[in-house]
């Protein structure tokens, strides 16, 4: 598969409060009707990491581009011990009119992060369902999720996870997007003589030309993040490509700024994919790409 980029945008978001003063990053964009939609993580500016409590606000866009955001947070964090030190990394799936949530719970005194699940008619009203995947030994600290739907009707929760110093993608498998999740084999892994050649992590699925693309995020041994994609047959059981070099790269690390670009989720218009992601873990962008044979 071969992809041509058409442009590359700042993302913007309007807002009051104390969400126009935090590091603003993890854009996750979805369409109902002729808005679009997006939750993104917000952390406050401080030196002190038990004080960088990340939550996740809501917003409105007619262009894709220029959101407006609500005043409050849609998922603040407690009082639950599981994310009462931080909300991060929200995954959208609407399904039959309920906005589903999956987000990464942080507890900052036990060091150890859950993948857990919110829901409610509209980003405005969500109630928090609890753990939908906790960190275990097999998959510590999972967190960063993606859902999607296979072409039997079943449900793919892909999840980056901690293992043997680096990070890596697991899968899982439910009848329902709200679970219960039976985790399986990784969907693929890091290749020693690449980009990718030692972090992986999870980035939006989208459909193209019939078969599933995840958009993911690898890295080197020194966490150089860049943005590639790899298709699946319509089953996610077995990969049918991977590209052999990045997509998106990071301009020139300023200052302390850290050197990643991160995808965060994907839509498809007509033939143009766009494809929204943060860089240095405080801007957002949206990349627009054309098939091109």
């Amino acid at each position: 598969m071969q992809l041509e980029l058409l442009a590359n945008d700042p993302m913007r978001l309007l807002a009051s409060g104390p969400l126009a003063s935090f590091y603003q990053l993890s854009p996750f964009v979805w369409r109902e009707d002729d808005e679009l939609h997006v939750l993104v993580r917000a952390v406050p500016h401080s030196e002190d990491p038990a004080k960088k409590i990340a939550r996740i606000y809501h917003g409105v866009s007619r262009d894709g581009l220029v959101f407006q955001m609500d005043d409050a947070p849609a998922i603040m964090p407690g009082p639950q011990r599981d994310d009462r030190d931080g909300c991060e990394d929200p995954t959208v799936a609407v399904v039959d009119g309920t906005v589903y949530v999956y987000y990464t719970g942080w507890n900052q005194t036990e060091h150890r992060g859950c993948l857990m699940l919110a829901a409610g008619k509209d980003p405005a009203h969500l109630g928090k369902r609890g753990v939908a995947l906790p960190s275990t030994r097999e998959h510590a600290n999972p967190k960063e999720a993606e859902i999607a739907r296979a072409d039997d009707a079943t449900w793919r929760l892909f999840f980056e996870f901690a293992s043997d110093n680096a990070s890596k993608i697991g899968s899982a498998t439910a009848g329902s997007v709200t679970g219960p999740w039976r985790t399986g084999e990784p969907p693929f892994a890091a290749r020693p003589d690449r980009w990718d050649s030692w972090h992986l992590s999870t980035g939006p699925a989208v459909t193209i030309e019939g078969t599933p693309v995840m958009f993911y995020n690898g890295a080197t041994r020194d966490a150089k993040w860049r943005i590639g994609w790899i298709r699946f047959d319509p089953s996610y059981g077995r990969v049918l490509e991977r590209c052999d070099d990045p997509i998106i790269a990071p301009p020139e690390p300023k200052g302390d700024e850290t050197d990643i670009a991160f995808a965060a989720s994907a839509l498809t218009e007509g033939d143009l994919i766009r494809i929204y992601y943060s860089v240095a873990d405080k801007y957002m962008h949206r990349a627009t790409f054309r098939r091109a044979g």
